[in-house]
């Protein structure tokens, strides 16, 4: 019991580092922030535009409602993906790498402590572009199943928690690029995860990937409930495999993540920044 207590104290210290942090570099934070509204918003503004651009009549608000769904939830999961897929990039940043990595403090715990922070974060941030968003365009959820659209996102944040744990082992193998390398990734997903358009419109071989994807069968989920009101016992076919696949992920990254930090510590890769 004294160990589950302290490992919960340990999580919560990373969640408060975390916090700090933000606040510490709130300019950059803020950066960020007005770069995903705008671009929220842009892309909500070509769905308004159809009808002017194509000349032919067509259902606008719907096309702003379906751009929008994507635009959000990506935004949510990328964010989950980046905040710790980049722990190690902000640690080497910081200087504080090799006394994180050194400290008696399970890697399993630094990780809940990092998930826990990106999940919450995550949510505030979405649902405040949401809210500035709305301000633009009259959007209508009455009839929309957001208690279905939350157990989704639910489901989509243990996918997607998986996916960050493996690409945080890229900027432990490669200290001059792993960082980039994730930000290839996280374009790889964004392309083939029907953020903006239907998969169905992609080559048959990138379809093939775009079923690989966690944030693919969010997506659709929340569209579903959000534009065509799907039940949620409809969505349950897809709620549970993706929190099943994302916890066998999250074990595998968890297994790849400690080999690969024993890795980095006999190779003397963990201060390395260049």
């Amino acid at each position: 019991m004294s160990r589950l207590v302290n490992e919960s104290r340990g999580a919560y210290a990373f969640i408060e580092r975390n916090v700090h942090l933000i606040k510490r570099y709130w300019g950059w934070e803020l950066v960020w922030f007005f770069y995903s509204l705008v671009n929220s918003l842009a892309v909500t503004y070509i769905g308004a535009g159809m009808e002017r651009i194509s000349g032919q009549p067509m259902d606008t608000e719907y096309l702003i409602m379906y751009l929008l769904v994507g635009t959000l939830i990506w935004t949510y999961l990328s964010m989950i993906f980046y905040s710790i897929s980049e722990m190690i990039a902000w640690e080497r940043w910081e200087g504080t790498i090799e006394y994180t990595f050194m400290a008696p403090v399970s890697r399993p715990t630094q990780l809940v402590g990092t998930t826990l922070f990106a999940i919450g974060y995550g949510v505030f941030r979405t649902l405040l572009t949401l809210l500035i968003v709305a301000a633009f365009f009259r959007l209508d959820l009455s009839q929309a199943n957001l208690g279905g659209a939350v157990l989704l996102l639910f489901a989509g944040s243990v996918s997607f928690v998986g996916l960050g744990i493996l690409a945080a082992v890229l900027p432990l193998l490669y200290p001059e690029r792993g960082a980039q390398m994730t930000n290839a990734a996280a374009a790889l997903l964004l392309l083939v995860s029907g953020v903006y358009y239907p998969i169905a419109i992609l080559p048959v071989w990138l379809q093939w990937i775009a079923r690989g994807s966690p944030a693919t069968y969010v997506i659709e989920g929340m569209r579903a409930c959000l534009l065509h009101r799907a039940p949620t016992g409809s969505l349950l076919s897809t709620v549970f495999p993706l929190i099943g696949a994302g916890c066998g992920v999250i074990l595998v990254g968890l297994f790849v993540f400690q080999r690969v930090e024993r890795y980095a510590k006999k190779t003397g890769r963990l201060k390395r920044s260049g």
